[in-house]
């Protein structure tokens, strides 16, 4: 469910004796993290079979769960880029986002031809970038996409920036030497199992339901492949990607899988009342322990790397909460 443009919206509870008010923005005034009027914010995701969704469902749950008066829903997007241009707009009031988009943002780069106006509740979870091949296609390493049909990921999303800047790394033109197939994650991994795509790039959480599928009902017939080799390239665009590796026993497979990571960041507009932000925040790590019932990734959100998220800036809410809370500066 989209929330209306107007940004922050308040719930109209008339029928409780309650009252609908404007849409509110920070005041500047001390945060108290007191939230007196029915709020309602939307929560913008990413794919249903992935973890940006399970987690979101899970922290709009939360969020209403916390007993306050602020209420959340959360909707199924294209991710990353599409994210931040819609909290932007105004249509969501949270993003999950992975942090080299996110820098993206606030520096007007990338797919940004301006610095967006956003700041950042926390970090969160890491993403790890899921390169699987099927074996028949005969893909050895990224060069050998050339020709294949390789599915990029939603248009918009996060895993398009990466899988398009990996392709570059490797010396393809993502535009011209491979058969880019711009598809969400249940249609990639349907397309990996009846043999019309090749490849797929995702970036996402350990487990990504969708990849859980894939490997489980294609067992045999499709594998990671290492995409570590073009990681110096790619910390000269930004340094925030690392070095990583998916465990075996994520997926069940013979192997652990080395591959790139990034973290994720919760982002916000930078005029988002600051006591909803404050609220929101305290949540996250409130119920911390409910989110990772929902998926294991919330296992990886720490008070200890909250505030790692140069260069985006945290919201002055979300400074007020970690500071409650005691997380490290």
């Amino acid at each position: 469910m989209a929330i209306g443009v107007t940004g922050l919206m308040l719930v109209s509870i008339a029928a409780c004796g309650g009252r609908q008010d404007a849409a509110t923005t920070d005041s500047g005034g001390d945060v108290t993290c007191d939230v007196t009027n029915e709020t309602r914010v939307g929560i913008a995701t990413g794919n249903a079979t992935g973890v940006y969704f399970a987690l979101g469902n899970a922290y709009a749950e939360q969020i209403g769960a916390a007993g306050g008066k602020v209420k959340a829903t959360a909707a199924e997007t294209g991710a990353s880029v599409q994210n931040i241009q819609q909290v932007v707009a105004g249509t969501y009031n949270v993003a999950f986002a992975l942090a080299d988009t996110a820098a993206d943002a606030v520096n007007g780069t990338g797919s940004f031809t301006e610095k967006q106006p956003v700041a950042a509740l926390a970090r969160i979870h890491t993403n790890y970038t899921q390169v699987i091949v099927r074996t028949a296609a005969g893909i050895k390493d990224v060069a050998g996409m050339r020709g294949k049909r390789v599915s990029t990921g939603s248009p918009k999303s996060g895993t398009e920036v990466i899988a398009n800047r990996i392709l570059k790394a490797a010396g393809l033109d993502p535009a011209k030497d491979i058969s880019a197939q711009k598809l969400d994650l249940t249609k990639t991994v349907d397309g990996m199992k009846d043999g019309s795509i090749d490849a797929l790039f995702w970036s996402g959480g350990l487990p990504t339901p969708g990849i859980t599928d894939l490997l489980t009902t294609s067992a045999g017939k499709v594998q990671f492949l290492d995409v570590t080799t073009v990681l110096p390239e790619l910390q000269k665009i930004n340094p925030v990607y690392e070095a990583g590796t998916i465990p075996a026993a994520t997926y069940k497979t013979t192997a652990d899988a080395p591959t790139i990571v990034v973290p994720n960041f919760l982002l916000v507009r930078t005029d988002l009342d600051a006591n909803v932000a404050c609220v929101l925040t305290k949540v996250l790590f409130d119920r911390k322990t409910q989110l990772e019932q929902a998926n294991a990734a919330a296992k990886e959100i720490t008070l200890d790397k909250a505030r790692k998220t140069d260069p985006v800036p945290l919201h002055r809410g979300a400074v007020k909460a970690l500071d409650d809370l005691g997380a490290p500066k």
